[in-house]
């Protein structure tokens, strides 16, 4: 069985979820954890939120209509940039019960595995 299209569903599920949520919650938990950081400038704050829910979403949307090597590279290079960016300013989450870091391990390791195989399938010859 080719487990491929169900990985890939997951992760458009998680990115288009994560940018629904996002923005249906702007005032809320995200918003909190980055008063909790220091950031208190409503307008800061509210970019944030939005720019990460519109690189959620562009993920998503490029998972589901493009998938290949290229997005999946994309993909992992901006969750590990806002994997080091919640690091720096909540370190403390690594340590969360419910991992909102930690969960990114094993979705860095399924995102590079997929780039991986997208890779050795455009290089296979065509029969």
């Amino acid at each position: 069985m080719n487990a491929t299209p169900l990985l890939r569903a997951s992760l458009i599920a998680v990115w288009l979820g994560t940018a629904a949520v996002s923005l249906l919650e702007l005032n809320g938990q995200s918003a909190q954890l980055l008063q909790a950081a220091g950031l208190s400038e409503p307008l800061l704050v509210d970019s944030l939120i939005v720019g990460g829910a519109l690189a959620d979403l562009a993920l998503g949307l490029a998972l589901w209509l493009r998938p290949g090597r290229i997005t999946y590279l994309a993909a992992l290079a901006l969750m590990l940039l806002m994997t080091l960016a919640a690091t720096a300013l909540l370190p403390a989450l690594w340590l969360h019960p419910l991992g909102p870091l930690l969960k990114n391990l094993p979705i860095a390791a399924l995102l590079w595995a997929l780039a991986q195989d997208a890779a050795a399938t455009q290089t296979q010859p065509r029969t």
